[in-house]
């Protein structure tokens, strides 16, 4: 009954995935702390302090918590009020041959700092497996649908046709600029290294008895044993929250991509042209039992929204570091990077969700097509018309006139439009009569639509999923479900 009677954020406790709640976890934190500390004596030891097998052995025997250490850890914390010394101390009690040595040299950001670097780059990775099926999966709609005719909006006025297909692309060429642009901040990430308190290594340099060499022979092992190509060349006590910035800005441009594709599909749920997954025992309301709320879409534009904030905290972070640090960083990174990675974890899991169940209604397509693509259809006539000899400016006038009848019928009467009805009874058109059917296919009338989906698809974005990483996402991964 615990759990129930403290606040548990809805992000981990109802939506997030398993590994993304997960990496933000205390065991996960506190063990990377743990191997954080393992690779600095390690390297250290290689470059000749006088640190012992056994303690070595030690550590890589205890990296993991039991419920006891975190319990142990608790106590010292609140003793200390201090998390990192409180964990040295518990580290130490299971591995007392290195209780002397674990954190020798480093400062407390040395293992929150680097261990930050280590989940973002995670989560990044974890994100861009999912986002590649996301696209993939829109992509295959896109395909489906790629010369199924719809009418366009502008303004969410009745415009030009276009296809399903079509619109779909938007979405997916939106998805992969979002695909690289968190791709890059993945790959550029780097690692804090060992810099010391002030960033000045100071302490190692006394460690290694002036030897600068050694100084940087450390840091470059120490990046490399943590998995990182490259660590910061400077950094203060902190590596820049700048950082933080360059990470969250993509998940944010995301969370916009993700609230507009949300958004088309809640609009086109109100048409009744396209819906999202509704389930047989699903409920939409309780009172109007008749609903099929589009209540999928509204979570990704919910959570999205959120997404697009938290970049704020970054941003507000960066711009009041006073010179080598201030602690007022602490409490809001430990919301506001978990937060943004389980937010859009949790987008893309209702996106793909989504992606694989969409319903497309290509009748109600058709009739919302039929009652505005006379009005469309009208130049073609006249066209036609002044080819089978007429005059444009007579055929201009009658058109004109019935058009303006039909639209009465429409908007006063609530009736059907009627305007081909209006032609075919008059006279005048006669001459172009057996056209009228060409004339108002609505295939004539989505340009080049089908074709541009064809070329978009195979120019753009199988080539940007033909990357190794996101062939092994696709390989594996199976349909999204929904905790709730």
């Amino acid at each position: 009954m615990e759990a129930f009677d403290t606040y548990q954020t809805p992000l981990s406790s109802r939506y997030a995935s398993k590994e993304m709640a997960h990496l933000f976890s205390p065991a996960n934190r506190f063990y990377t702390w743990r191997k954080l500390w393992l690779n600095l004596a390690v390297a250290e030891k290689e470059l000749g302090l006088p640190i012992t097998d056994e303690a070595i052995e030690q550590m890589k025997a205890n990296l993991h918590l039991d419920p006891q250490q975190f319990e142990i850890a608790a106590v010292e914390e609140k003793k200390r009020r201090h998390d990192v010394m409180a964990h040295v101390h518990t580290f130490g009690q299971v591995a007392p041959a290195a209780a002397g040595i674990i954190h020798l040299g480093a400062t407390s950001c040395y293992v929150t700092d680097n261990a930050d670097l280590i989940f973002i780059r995670e989560a990044l990775t974890l994100l861009l497996a999912k986002l590649a099926v996301v696209i993939d999966r829109f992509a295959s709609f896109a395909q489906q649908y790629r010369d199924l005719p719809t009418l366009g909006f502008t303004h969410f006025q009745p415009a030009q046709l276009t296809t399903v297909g079509k619109r779909a692309t938007l979405w997916i060429q939106e998805l992969l600029w979002d695909l690289r642009n968190i791709k890059r901040a993945r790959d550029d990430l780097g690692f804090r290294g060992v810099k010391g308190t002030t960033g000045t290594q100071a302490s190692f340099l006394t460690l290694f008895d002036g030897n600068h060499d050694k100084v940087e022979e450390l840091d470059a092992r120490v990046t490399e044993l943590s998995g990182f190509g490259y660590a910061y060349p400077v950094s203060s006590q902190t590596y820049s929250r700048k950082i933080d910035v360059d990470v969250l800005a993509p998940l944010a441009s995301f969370g916009a991509t993700a609230h507009k594709l949300a958004t088309d599909l809640r609009l086109l749920a109100n048409l009744k042209e396209v819906e999202e997954p509704f389930e047989s025992t699903q409920i939409g309301s309780s009172a109007m039992a008749y609903k099929r709320n589009p209540m999928r879409s509204e979570r990704i534009c919910s959570l999205a929204r959120h997404l697009m904030t938290i970049q704020q905290n970054a941003l507000g972070t960066a711009s009041v570091q006073w010179f080598e640090r201030t602690l007022d960083d602490s409490a809001n990174r430990r919301i506001t990077l978990p937060e943004a990675f389980l937010t859009a974890d949790i987008v893309l899991t209702t996106l793909q969700n989504v992606s694989e169940g969409l319903v497309v209604y290509p009748k109600v397509i058709a009739r919302r097509i039929s009652q505005e693509l006379p009005f469309m259809a009208t130049e073609n006539i006249i066209m036609a018309i002044v080819k089978s000899g007429g005059d444009r400016q007579e055929a201009h006038e009658k058109i004109r006139v019935l058009s303006h009848e039909a639209a009465h019928q429409v908007k006063h009467l609530g009736l059907e439009n009627d305007l081909i009805e209006r032609v075919r009874a008059d006279p005048y058109f006669d001459p172009i009569k057996g056209q009228l059917d060409a004339l108002l296919d609505p295939n004539s009338f989505v340009g080049r639509a089908p074709e541009q989906v064809d070329k978009f698809l195979a120019n753009w974005v199988r080539p940007a999923l033909s990357d190794k990483e996101f062939q092994v996402a696709l390989g594996t991964a199976g349909k999204a479900e929904l905790n709730v």
